[in-house]
């Protein structure tokens, strides 16, 4: 007796796999046909990200004097001020690319990182080429007055 009732139940089993088999079956040729093109995460966050690229931006170097325009918000009023000063550094590329502009105020020097691409940098404006041979030009921290002038560049 206790012989039959295993085999009711290994049969019952076969079944029962038998008929989810199926149904997954079933479900697979309802799904939507699968593209040639396979859309993954890492090609999605690309995609987003060349859409928020700016398009006109000028060429940027280190050395250069640019005029950065800032979107300010004061309550429910917007405007942008311009931010002049001399390009120190460069980093990142694509979506991330920054630079720190330095320029002194009353007497104080004042670095500020901007991203480029952000909404917050309305405008971007080199107003001279600078002349320099380095990538990073934080010596000029340790620099005051007319020392921490840089060479104009009319070849770019």
């Amino acid at each position: 007796m206790a012989k039959e009732k295993q085999e009711n139940e290994l049969e019952t089993g076969v079944k029962a796999d038998e008929s989810q088999e199926m149904a997954v079956e079933q479900k697979e040729k309802n799904s939507v046909p699968k593209t040639t093109k396979t859309i993954s995460a890492s090609n999605l966050l690309e995609e987003f990200e060349n859409e928020q690229l700016k398009k006109e931006l000028p060429e940027i170097y280190v050395g250069d004097t640019v005029k950065v325009g800032v979107k300010i918000t004061e309550g429910n009023k917007e405007r942008v001020q311009p931010y002049e000063g001399v390009v120190i550094a460069k980093r990142h590329g694509g979506l991330n690319q920054t630079i720190t502009v330095r320029r002194i105020f009353q007497g104080i020097g004042v670095e500020r990182v901007f991203m480029l691409h952000s909404p917050q940098v309305a405008s971007l404006k080199v107003e001279r080429r600078g002349k320099v041979r380095r990538a990073k030009l934080f010596y000029l921290r340790d620099r005051v007055g007319k020392a921490t002038r840089v060479k104009q560049r009319f070849d770019r």
